[in-house]
């Protein structure tokens, strides 16, 4: 490795470090102060019960309640409680969970849209071919039933009153 670059990697760790421990010793300065000033860093939280300014422990998601508690913390903005922001943000987030979820089961039970210029003149078609054939069954029976009639001399004639001539 090339010692320009060994030495630039060396410049950016130092930076790294430093920072980290200034981050600390930032929220620190701003013990008995404004929260205003100490959330002007966003390494800070503010502990409104004894006016500390502290680092946000990152790795908790929430700060513990030996550092402050919940209703008493301040981070972000000075406004909101830390307490309040959970659960407006649980609330909201679950809103928009379910809205998703309503949205994506109303979208997939949709039918497809269809080409209905095509379906329509198909069932046409076949409403024609059912109307044909139902014509063709009835002349059919009609032809059986005179045939029928005729065989066994009850044919009708044109005449209704023949019946009574006889």
């Amino acid at each position: 490795m090339e010692p320009g670059r060994c030495v630039s990697v060396l410049v950016c760790v130092l930076l790294a470090l430093t920072t980290a421990m200034a981050a600390d010793t930032e929220c620190s300065l701003m013990n008995n102060t404004s929260c205003d000033k100490c959330l002007q860093n966003v390494k800070c939280l503010w502990c409104n019960t004894d006016s500390k300014c502290v680092e946000y422990p990152v790795k908790n998601v929430l700060p513990p309640s030996s550092l402050c508690k919940l209703r008493d913390a301040r981070w972000g903005v000075c406004w909101v409680n830390f307490e309040a922001m959970i659960i407006t943000m649980s609330v909201i987030g679950g809103s928009l969970i379910l809205g998703l979820v309503i949205c994506c089961c109303c979208c997939c039970r949709k039918k497809k849209p269809r080409n209905t210029s095509q379906e329509d003149e198909r069932e046409i078609r076949e409403k024609e071919h059912r109307r044909a054939r139902q014509e063709e069954r009835r002349t059919e029976m009609k032809s059986r039933h005179d045939e029928i009639r005729k065989k066994y001399g009850l044919f009708k004639e044109d005449n209704p009153y023949n019946k009574f001539e006889n």
